[in-house]
């Protein structure tokens, strides 16, 4: 019963988490199979090579200073911010080489690094929580919940982003100089904002006000995280505003249709309305294509012909005026 429950909720909260980030990237939507894959690379390959590694770290230093408290302290602050965001972030780089296509945003970096990063938290809450069972029965095992779930449930998410949104800077910038140094600084402030918190919470300088003025820290990046996510959804909403206009006046879609399309509520009202008049991949998808299109008639203005922009934007003016007739407005 132990077992279940520390699974339980070591992982079925970071799922809801996830699923709340491809919540909030409603206007282009990334494919459910990367997202999937960058979770199950942050459960296994980042959350094992960070403890075997962390581990091998922790032992060496151990040995060459004889004292446990330092090996705890470095390890923390030095080895598993470093590692751990490397191995994170390694997912989010291989979506950002193999599928460039599909990373073209600062909100898409933010939603695999954040979904990877929730993976690698998920096995990493499980040992927590589990351990708390051995030390203190139910009682630990629900205090590590709250600790591990309610209070530092995103911070691995927080931390990370900031290498999808370096990478993301470097995808869409048409600068050599942001290209080169703005993966280097997301990997930096990743690193930086995870050693720091590991460092306060290891070496409590001020006693027990450490513990809440790391909290505050915590969630203050949390914050600004959510915000650039909310801002780069009302960026995307402006794409459709100002690029499907052309395609209103030129009756390829609805006036109702364009209205709904740009409206994070009206978007989610239409796909209900969809799903019970027995339409619902048509609207659906009409949504999500109406959002790709949008986008890549920004990133053609932005980029010209990368990746053929123009023959994208033909294929989805056709699946559109195809989807349009049966999609709820």
């Amino acid at each position: 019963m132990e077992l279940l429950a520390t699974l339980f909720f070591g992982f079925v909260p970071m799922f809801f988490f996830a699923a709340i980030l491809y919540w909030l990237d409603h206007y282009e939507k990334e494919p459910k199979f990367m997202l999937i894959g960058v979770f199950l690379w942050g459960v296994i390959v980042a959350a094992g090579g960070a403890y075997i590694l962390n581990t091998v770290f922790g032992v060496g230093v151990y040995l060459l200073s004889g004292d446990e408290l330092i090996s705890e302290v470095t390890t923390a602050s030095l080895s598993a911010p470093l590692v751990e965001e490397a191995l994170k972030g390694l997912a989010v780089l291989l979506v950002f080489l193999v599928a460039r296509k599909e990373f073209d945003s600062l909100l898409d970096g933010i939603v695999y690094a954040g979904i990877a990063a929730l993976g690698f938290a998920a096995t990493e809450n499980t040992i927590y929580i589990w351990r708390g069972f051995e030390e203190g029965g139910w009682e630990g095992l629900y205090q590590l919940v709250f600790i591990r779930v309610i209070l530092v449930g995103w911070q691995h998410p927080f931390y990370t982003s900031f290498i999808g949104i370096g990478l993301a800077l470097a995808r869409t910038s048409t600068s050599g100089l942001v290209k080169f140094s703005a993966p280097l600084g997301g990997f930096f402030l990743a690193v930086f904002t995870h050693s720091l918190h590991n460092f306060l919470l290891s070496v409590p300088l001020l006693g027990d006000l450490t513990c809440l003025l790391t909290t505050i820290m915590d969630w203050t990046g949390v914050l600004f995280m959510f915000i650039l996510v909310f801002w780069t959804g009302w960026a995307e909403a402006r794409n459709i505003v100002i690029h499907l206009r052309e395609e209103t006046e030129a009756g390829l879609i609805s006036v109702a249709q364009y209205r709904t399309a740009s409206s994070m509520f009206g978007r989610a009202f239409a796909s209900l309305a969809g799903f019970f008049s027995g339409q619902p991949f048509a609207t659906g998808r009409f949504y999500q294509v109406i959002g790709e299109l949008a986008h890549k008639k920004e990133q053609l203005r932005k980029h010209g012909e990368e990746y053929g922009n123009s023959e994208l934007v033909r294929q989805y003016r056709e699946e559109l005026a195809r989807l349009a007739p049966a999609a709820r407005a």
